[in-house]
């Protein structure tokens, strides 16, 4: 991209990564075998948004029936592939050389195993006096269960007749110190939303619903999103 173009980039890059199960199916493969190749391709776009100047990058791992509803197989294939994604992650250099802030929202202290948290904990631990970016990994995230709750704490913690106005219900949101997403990108060739995927902070962002299932969404793939996110204005009802 030229310079002029880059400044046009989006602010906050939200990605629903769809069709790693599809994927592995039409090679013969097994449904973690697909999030296996998703989890690499993770990284590989991670490290491109970063550099790219993405200053917050959310990505969504998992719903809450992803982790509910599968089979016991798949979930626990899954759980080992983020124990060993986010080992990683911990000692991975990009993070530090782009200070990158690490955030995981959603249920997942409710979900996953203490193995498993204690890792989170310590990235938390590691990132959370960087600044420079925002990387956010959406965990056991459903985004109906956050509006939900936002409404929910309002109302046990606000008098009759107090006025609720939209940074009330913001700030009660999981994603209560995140920017609004400039672009949304979801993979899988199907268009269309999930689960309310962060439904407040998306009201107006740009839609980009790529053909390639996620292990196939690569850098280049990326890049031609982003490319259209320049060609884009955004009028916000104006």
């Amino acid at each position: 991209m030229m310079e002029k173009e880059m400044q046009n980039m989006p602010n906050h890059l939200a990605i629903i990564p769809d069709g790693n199960r599809r994927w592995a199916k039409e090679r013969g493969l097994q449904p973690w075998e697909g999030h296996e190749a998703g989890a690499k391709n993770t990284e590989a776009l991670i490290r491109y948004a970063l550099k790219k100047g993405i200053y917050c990058l959310t990505l969504w791992g998992s719903s809450v029936d992803n982790l509910k509803k599968r089979p016991l197989q798949e979930k626990k294939a899954l759980l080992d592939i983020y124990k060993r994604y986010f080992t990683e992650l911990l000692t991975n250099p990009d993070i530090d050389e782009q200070e990158a802030r690490i955030n995981f929202i959603g249920k997942w202290e409710e979900q996953f195993p203490d193995s498993l948290k204690s890792i989170l904990y310590a990235i938390i631990e590691k990132t959370q006096r960087y600044e420079k970016k925002m990387l956010n990994f959406m965990l056991a995230y459903n985004g109906d269960d956050d509006m939900l709750q936002a409404v929910q704490k309002i109302q046990d913690k606000c008098a009759a007749g107090v006025k609720i106005t939209a940074a009330t219900l913001k700030k009660n949101l999981l994603t209560a110190n995140l920017p609004a997403v400039d672009y949304l990108v979801r993979t899988g060739g199907d268009a269309h939303l999930s689960a309310g995927f962060m439904m407040w902070d998306v009201a107006n962002a740009q839609l980009y619903f790529a053909q390639e299932k996620f292990p196939d969404f690569n850098e280049e793939k990326l890049e031609q999103a982003l490319e259209e996110y320049t060609t884009r204005q955004r009028r916000f009802g104006k």
